[in-house]
């Protein structure tokens, strides 16, 4: 149960940060998209679920992440692509919105991908090192090396070319630096989170032996 709601609000999350990239924010005078403010929070989840369900059940919440993300994307694409009423004047914010460049949508969803797993297979590895202390190391590690991965691979696909190449590494760094940032501030709230949930679903599982191919979606057992 307390998995499936996780997973929602996975998902929820994931759309959400969908349309909140879609506005360039300043923070302190840094250029940032507005999906940092929602995106992180996956990354949380990501953490949450890894640590008492373990890989298995990440790569399954990965994956449905990513096929609910890939749904809404298309139904947004689709309807921006059938003509708007005679009387509707809204064309050009919708579209603005839900237009989402294929090259955009494309390194949107591998930045996506091998990002999370990344995060989960970090912080798997690390548990099972670790004999499952040190939580609050794995969960910002893991967080660096997912965000990494994503930056490393969204802004060069989706923004090469459009971004002056000397503010692509800059913008890179500070996506990774305040989203590690985020988690850290986050920190306190996840542990509480996560020991309730050990302690309600009595689970706490090591990967020992588990299959880390991305490609075994139904494999739980």
């Amino acid at each position: 149960m307390l998995f499936m709601l996780f997973s929602i609000l996975f998902c929820v999350c994931l759309i959400a940060a969908n349309i909140l990239e879609t506005k360039q924010i300043s923070v302190l005078g840094i250029s940032l998209t507005g999906g940092l403010i929602v995106f992180p929070v996956s990354y949380i989840i990501n953490d949450c679920v890894c640590e008492v369900w373990g890989f298995r059940k990440a790569r399954l919440l990965i994956w449905t992440g990513f096929a609910m993300n890939f749904f809404f994307v298309s139904m947004g694409a689709l309807c921006d692509w059938i003509p708007g009423a005679p009387y509707w004047t809204n064309e050009a914010g919708f579209h603005a919105i839900f237009g989402l460049a294929p090259r955009v949508a494309a390194a949107s969803f591998v930045a996506f991908i091998v990002g999370s797993f990344a995060n989960a297979y970090v912080m798997s590895r690390m548990k099972i090192h670790d004999e499952g202390r040190h939580f609050s190391w794995r969960a910002i590690l893991s967080t660096v090396a997912g965000e990494s991965c994503d930056s490393v691979i969204f802004f060069p696909l989706a923004l090469g070319g459009v971004v002056p190449a000397e503010e692509l590494p800059k913008l890179m760094l500070w996506q990774v630096l305040l989203k590690t940032v985020y988690e850290v501030i986050a920190l306190p709230v996840t542990i509480r989170v996560v020991r309730a949930l050990k302690e309600h679903e009595g689970e706490d599982t090591y990967d020992n032996g588990v299959n880390y191919s991305i490609w075994k979606i139904f494999s739980l057992g």
